[in-house]
């Protein structure tokens, strides 16, 4: 068997979801689903360490297959590393401003004129990244991937590429703000920027000129 199919045996043990393990590992919420499909073959171990402690597994039965699988039910909670693990963590108390508005334009954008809705303790991933930030969905123009008010977390430092989603902004006036849109990106040339939306169904293309920013979103969903 291959990493990515131990990992699979785990999920499916844990009834857990690729995304959700993933999200709750701290890490994008496509990580598992890419080793599954081969786009990520050689995960760090420091990575490998949060997805086995997710999966209540060990470094070692991912990587060989060797040694424990199920360290619930093997490991007393006495034998446990809980106090190792404890003592390495800290509390995140970085917030991050959420951009938007109540009611979005007809692709679901906004005005991106550096108002903020209101601020949002930062997930683990983002706590070090400079410049990350939130944007709040409006509408439902990424419905099922992203719903009316979720927030969307944004890493501004990692290379988009084909299949991710990302905040886009674009100058519609030259004398007005950014319009931001929430969008799968396609593609980005010299000529263009292309983004794909769900409802309605329909591709977006933007001169390249008029392109302020292309942004990756890391993960979204709703907070308190």
């Amino acid at each position: 068997m291959t990493l990515s199919d131990r990992i699979q045996i785990r999920l499916k043990k844990l009834g857990k979801s690729e995304r959700g393990a993933s999200l709750e590992a701290g890490l994008s919420d496509s990580f598992l689903r890419n080793i599954r499909e081969g786009k990520s073959s050689s995960p760090r171990i420091d990575t490998l360490e949060k997805i086995a402690e997710i999966l209540e597994t060990t470094t070692g039965w991912l990587i060989s297959g060797e040694g424990r699988e199920n360290v619930s039910i093997h490991i007393s909670h006495d034998e446990r590393p809980n106090a190792v693990i404890g003592e390495k963590f800290t509390l995140n108390k970085r917030r991050l401003p959420v951009y938007g508005q109540a009611v979005g334009g007809v692709d679901g954008e906004f005005p991106m004129n550096g108002n903020t809705l209101f601020d949002v303790l930062c997930p683990p991933q983002l706590s070090e990244i400079s410049g990350a930030y939130a944007v709040s969905i409006s509408g439902d123009s990424m419905y099922p991937r992203y719903e009316d008010g979720e927030i969307a977390f944004v890493d501004p430092t990692r290379r988009v590429k084909k299949g991710d989603y990302v905040v886009a902004q674009i100058i519609a006036d030259e004398h007005g703000p950014p319009q931001a849109y929430v969008k799968k990106f396609i593609r980005h040339n010299a000529s263009e920027l292309v983004l794909e939306q769900f409802n309605p169904a329909k591709e977006l293309h933007f001169p390249h000129e008029r392109v302020v920013s292309v942004h990756f979103i890391a993960l979204a969903g709703i907070t308190d």
